[in-house]
């Protein structure tokens, strides 16, 4: 069950207004709240329907189409192992398993401390460099099990509201 969020409706309104409340900025909004809540809370979609004039269905497909949102509570960090040929090739399964076991989830959970999501994505586009992750927008590359390991630790052992 997922924990009650606190809507902040002043910093939905603000997003909101910031796109002039133009339905065509839908995403846009929805990723700006994703940033803030790490999802588009359920309560959330109630007021995009009325402040933006735009079908419940509309807001579903895009948050089913763009990777980038998700309205399921994900983690303070997006841990994406990069599946492709050359990566696949190089061990990608291995370093997939190893960080399901560092970090007790499978592939497409959260922990239960929202602070990894560990997801499986076809390509990066870093073939050169497979095995490669990528955490929210950074990459690691050549990896083998021990560095992804030290990758994870390395942001385990941020301050609370750091980034690496």
């Amino acid at each position: 069950m997922e924990p009650t969020i606190q809507i902040d409706l002043k910093k939905i309104d603000d997003i909101i207004t910031h796109y002039h409340g133009n339905k065509e900025a839908l995403l846009m909004i929805m990723q700006d709240i994703s940033d803030i809540y790490s999802h588009v809370p359920p309560a959330i979609i109630s007021i995009l329907v009325d402040r933006l004039g735009v079908k419940k269905s509309l807001i579903y497909s895009v948050a089913t189409f763009y990777k980038t949102i998700s309205l399921e509570p994900r983690g303070k960090y997006i841990v994406s192992v990069c599946t492709g040929t050359a990566c696949h090739v190089r061990g990608a399964e291995k370093i997939t398993e190893t960080l399901q076991q560092k970090l007790g989830i499978q592939e497409g959970q959260t922990t239960a401390d929202r602070l990894f999501t560990l997801k499986a994505v076809r390509c990066i586009g870093c073939c050169a460099s497979g095995p490669v992750i990528t955490v929210n927008k950074e990459t690691y590359g050549g990896l083998d099990r021990t560095a992804a390991q030290k990758v994870i630790d390395d942001y385990k052992n941020l301050p609370l509201n750091g980034t690496a």
